[in-house]
């Protein structure tokens, strides 16, 4: 049952007594629920928020309505690891409810400063007519973990030329000064990013747009995130209004980037390519970054999108995390791979292994089966005009990641992958690949599915909604032959 705005926008603590224990079990009681990605003890999950690295742990918060699936009264739930796999709940780190996040604490990130980490975040409030009031506020954690946020807001208004589409503000540091990147929307309706810089993280002051070469590209940027990569700038954001261009483009919300110079912080010319999406698959949305201790650039999406009904809402919660990714270049591109952290999930003494030649055939393998466990597979020497893998597969249901020689495209199908999804964001994805050699990395979960293509050239990321007896993984080629090696792993 949909709820009302009045229903959306109550805090945790004006649930009706009952309500939360009701919930719980509800969501007990979800097959669907998540091994081992990131997911909301109750209610909704969407963007991360605060990657951070601090006093010895990855900091990751999550916006997170607790009282339901829909998009309502937003809190930062707090989660913590040490090795950005085994993640414990720390609880609220942000609660709403001051008159500058009167409606909702809203996106941003973190930076640590002075010992402490600093939590830049959009407070979004609403007047009497519902007409929202964005404000850019700051909180500060300790090293106890105790959250206090500002009596005021760091940033105040909108400038001029923008609507209250104003949000989502990323946090970086150049040499003794701050800058941060805001998300907005142009009043002829179109989508950009605006610059602020500061010495303090109190006091900023407003630079102006970030000049890209993209004056029309969608009615609004939320959640960009700039930063340096091999002496190139790369802006990272998801524009909203984008429309379809073959296969290109297909979600109803995409996520991409831009590659170019470094960004000039006082002119603010960013001179870069073409803007490429960061997924080829159905789920993903609104990632950050970490600059890691160790110098790695680590990513985390959230794994859905707006605007779209999902199977677990009946359920109680809905969405999770992607798994941590580290980004590198190449050639102008950014690759994504699984953190190598995560190879601490393998059951090692359970691995399965399998070399074998398919000829026109689809076969399965014993050790081959499963709800959540990672898989690697190489196939080489093919002729083949169609090869792949099906995988949670019963009798009647299958999830299939195949590759068409002929046509050179690597697609996605999750029409036949369990509950129906909503129709609105379609079932198939594919992408152009040419390769002689096609690697694929899969880590497969209750209710998701994430697969690194050829070293992460491209990633698919998918929720799939399979029966609890869809445990199955098929091998095939059609049309001709195809070597297999593949391993895998038991989480």
């Amino acid at each position: 049952m949909k709820m009302n705005r009045e229903q959306r926008y109550r805090r945790i603590e004006q649930a009706e007594p009952g309500e939360m224990d009701k919930l719980r079990a509800l969501i007990s009681a979800c097959p669907w629920r998540q091994q081992y990605h990131i997911q909301p003890v109750t209610g909704l999950l969407n963007d991360p928020n605060g990657f951070s690295y601090y006093e010895g742990h990855y900091h990751l918060f999550y916006q997170w309505f607790p009282l339901g699936t829909e998009h309502g009264m937003k809190y930062w739930y707090h989660t913590r690891s040490t090795d950005l796999v085994n993640w414990e709940n720390v609880g609220i780190g942000i609660s709403p409810g001051e008159p500058y996040d009167s409606h909702g604490a809203y996106s941003g990130s973190a930076i640590e400063k002075d010992g402490k980490l600093h939590l830049l975040y959009t407070g979004n409030s609403r007047d009497e007519e519902w007409i929202r009031h964005p404000y850019q506020c700051l909180a500060v954690m300790d090293e106890s973990g105790t959250v206090v946020k500002m009596p005021l807001p760091v940033i105040d208004s909108v400038p001029s030329g923008y609507t209250e589409h104003y949000r989502d503000p990323k946090v970086w540091q150049d040499g003794e000064l701050y800058y941060c990147v805001i998300g907005a929307q142009r009043t002829n309706e179109t989508g950009c990013t605006v610059m602020y810089r500061s010495a303090d993280l109190k006091h900023w002051e407003v630079l102006g747009e970030v000049k890209t070469k993209l004056p029309n590209f969608g009615y609004m940027w939320e959640c960009p995130d700039y930063m340096s990569i091999d002496e190139q700038g790369v802006l990272i954001f998801s524009p909203q209004g984008i429309q379809p261009e073959g296969d290109l483009y297909n979600n109803i919300y995409q996520s991409g980037y831009l590659v170019g110079e470094p960004l000039d912080l006082e002119t603010r010319v960013f001179n870069h390519g073409a803007f490429q999406e960061l997924d080829r698959g159905f789920d993903f949305y609104a990632p950050q970054t970490v600059y890691a201790p160790d110098g790695r650039r680590i990513l985390v999406g959230w794994m859905g999108l707006p605007d779209l009904a999902y199977p677990t809402d009946d359920s109680g919660w809905a969405h999770c995390l992607t798994i941590p990714r580290q980004l590198t270049l190449r050639d102008g591109k950014l690759i994504q791979r699984p953190v190598s952290e995560m190879a601490k999930l393998r059951a090692t003494e359970t691995v399965k292994q399998l070399h074998v030649i398919m000829d026109d055939e689809i076969r399965s393998f014993a050790g081959f089966e499963g709800i959540a466990y990672e898989l690697e597979c190489e196939i080489t020497d093919f002729d083949a005009e169609r090869f792949g893998i099906e995988f949670r597969t019963n009798e009647h249901e299958k999830t299939v990641i195949q590759y068409d020689r002929l046509q050179q495209k690597l697609t996605l199908d999750r029409s036949l992958s369990g509950a129906t999804l909503d129709p609105n964001n379609g079932n198939i994805r594919n992408c152009a690949l040419s390769k002689d050699i096609i690697k694929i990395h899969m880590f497969v979960d209750t209710s998701s599915v994430e697969i690194f293509v050829n070293d992460g050239e491209e990633v698919f990321t998918s929720r799939i909604f399979p029966s609890r007896d869809s445990v199955g993984i098929r091998f095939f080629a059609h049309g001709g032959k195809a070597e297999f090696k593949a391993s895998k792993w038991d989480y």
